[in-house]
């Protein structure tokens, strides 16, 4: 997978901000939105198409469209860029592969110890009875 060519497959818009931030707000469309298409993709082999829809099943529309949004700053180019790395990183966890987890097995000694302790206690609640003297 080739950064750069997923990159020109991104499609960019640029919208005002919401929220407070004065007349900058107001005027500046510095909101940065994201829009990629999963499934006209063709930097994506169909593999990893499955296992990213997998992935990324709440963030896509209907239309196995990804958008992103980012209005951290009040450059729209700052923005753009923290987008893209946003878009970067989802994609790189999304196709990477998890290890299998190997089950370990409890050590005979670690069994030996709690056991020996659960005998211990109960003798020691043994004892606080009362003697039976028949």
């Amino acid at each position: 997978m080739n950064q750069e060519q997923l990159i020109t497959e991104l499609k960019f818009k640029a919208v005002r901000s919401s929220g407070s931030g004065g007349q900058n707000v107001n005027k500046v469309a510095t909101k940065v939105e994201l829009y990629y298409d999963l499934e006209n993709s063709k930097n994506i082999t169909n593999q990893e198409k499955e296992r990213l829809k997998e992935f990324l099943s709440n963030r896509l529309n209907n239309d196995n469209v990804l958008i992103l949004q980012c209005s951290e700053t009040r450059s729209q180019l700052k923005n753009k860029q923290i987008v893209i790395a946003k878009f970067l990183d989802l994609i790189a966890k999304g196709l990477k592969e998890q290890k299998k987890r190997v089950p370990t097995k409890t050590p005979k000694a670690v069994k030996n110890k709690r056991l020996a302790k659960k005998r211990q206690k109960a003798e020691k609640k043994a004892n606080r009875k009362k003697p039976d003297l028949d």
